[in-house]
């Protein structure tokens, strides 16, 4: 069915190698545009976040008010 050398097979290899890791970096620096777009227009603080690493006991405050979705529901 297919018949290729090992060159050609290299080659083809090369190739998937390079778009492969053409599409995650493209993936990888539209995820950090997009914390760092978040984090600047003030949607979401993620230093807030690192102050899970010193304050992570259970009595601790919450950092964001969670809404379920039936409160949700209700105020529609």
């Amino acid at each position: 069915m297919f018949d290729m050398s090992y060159n050609q097979l290299l080659e083809l290899q090369g190739y998937a190698k390079f778009f492969l890791t053409l599409i995650v970096f493209v993936i990888f620096y539209s995820y950090v545009y997009s914390i760092y777009k978040r984090d600047r227009t003030g949607e979401r603080d993620f230093e807030s976040y690192s102050k899970l690493v010193l304050d992570d006991e259970i009595s601790s405050e919450p950092l964001e008010d969670r809404n379920n979705d039936k409160e949700k529901e209700g105020e529609l």
